[in-house]
């Protein structure tokens, strides 16, 4: 088996799109992927074709800003509000529910395949069972409005590797976590840098925690979005990405961007823990690579796009990425 090196990276597919790629979800143990686009619509393509295929699967009533997968089964979600199931053999509908009463953000499933989450700007979490399509909680743990009294958004959202945590989190830096055998809150946490307010130029705010991913072992929890910003009609903040030991409450590391300007949309752990990868963009996109043993960044590199979503192969040495107008593959072997 090669071994995942990001010193190693190199891109090798590039398929130029017309829309933007919002989410993706990979086929275990293949090249397959589900995207959600900005043309509303769901898709299918295998990325080892030298021309793949996109096959239509379905489509919502505006952006589809999450894909998750379990078996045959997908889930998507939408600035319609709206969660879909899907039957990827047949191609089909299987159910579709009103989910939220304002724009969802990301739905993702446990990695045991039994629950799925959705978070929206209704600043709810629901929890949904897969098989069946029940809503199993409706998890109220964020403010509705900013402490300036503006609405807020509910970004971001991730479950642990053993499927019984799962981690929230906001516009204006506020972290919750969930037990998932009984919906109660376990603890917050805070990374209020994330947030900027202007009342001077803009008396609006910008940033947010955009990401949120647990360590394989389950102790840690990375958060994603960017720092401080001066102009707020732009996305100038740096990179940031913090770890908490949230048993204990406590920031463990701090990763303040010195190359890259813009939000850090997606968290992925390797496989067994050896780096922390976290992509997004501003005008461009990027990728950024952390060691959290030596507490150093192993690499910042330009990306090819804005990157929305992420996927890691199982040995964590391919990468799948789609964004802005692209789909790019990165090889990662050792």
């Amino acid at each position: 088996m090669a071994l995942a090196n990001p010193e190693k990276l190199k891109v090798v597919t590039t398929l130029s799109r017309r829309d933007v790629y919002f989410s993706l979800a990979r086929v275990p143990r293949s090249s397959r992927v589900f995207l959600g686009c900005s043309d509303f619509k769901v898709y299918e393509a295998d990325l080892a074709q030298p021309k793949p295929d996109f096959k239509e699967i379905g489509a919502h009533n505006s952006y589809v800003t999450g894909v998750a997968l379990h078996g045959t089964t997908l889930l998507s979600c939408s600035y319609d509000g709206r969660v879909i199931w899907w039957d990827t053999e047949k191609k089909a509908q299987i159910r579709a529910v009103d989910a939220h009463q304002k724009w969802i953000r990301r739905i993702i499933i446990s990695p045991d395949g039994k629950r799925a989450a959705s978070v929206a700007d209704d600043m709810v979490c629901k929890v949904w069972d897969v098989a069946s399509g029940k809503m199993v909680y409706e998890l109220r743990g964020h403010q509705v409005k900013t402490p300036h009294h503006f609405p807020s958004m509910l970004y971001a959202s991730a479950f642990s590797a053993d499927s019984k945590l799962l981690a929230t989190g906001d516009k204006v830096g506020h972290i919750v976590l969930w037990d998932l055998a009984s919906g109660k809150e376990v603890t917050t946490l805070e990374a209020p840098v994330m947030y900027t307010w202007d009342p001077v130029a803009r008396r609006h705010s910008i940033g947010g925690i955009r990401s949120l991913a647990f360590s394989p072992d389950g102790t840690q929890l990375a958060v994603g979005g960017m720092g401080k910003v001066g102009n707020i009609d732009h996305l100038e903040g740096k990179t940031r990405v913090e770890v908490f030991d949230w048993q204990k409450g406590q920031q463990t590391h701090l990763f303040a961007g010195d190359k890259f300007n813009g939000l850090v949309n997606q968290l992925r752990f390797h496989p067994q823990g050896e780096w922390l990868l976290g992509a997004g963009g501003a005008g461009d996109g990027f990728l950024l690579f952390y060691d959290l043993k030596s507490k150093k960044t192993l690499r910042q590199e330009k990306a090819p796009m804005h990157i929305h979503d992420v996927a890691l192969n199982e040995e964590g040495n391919t990468l799948y990425t789609a964004g802005h107008n692209k789909i790019v593959v990165f090889d990662l072997k050792g």
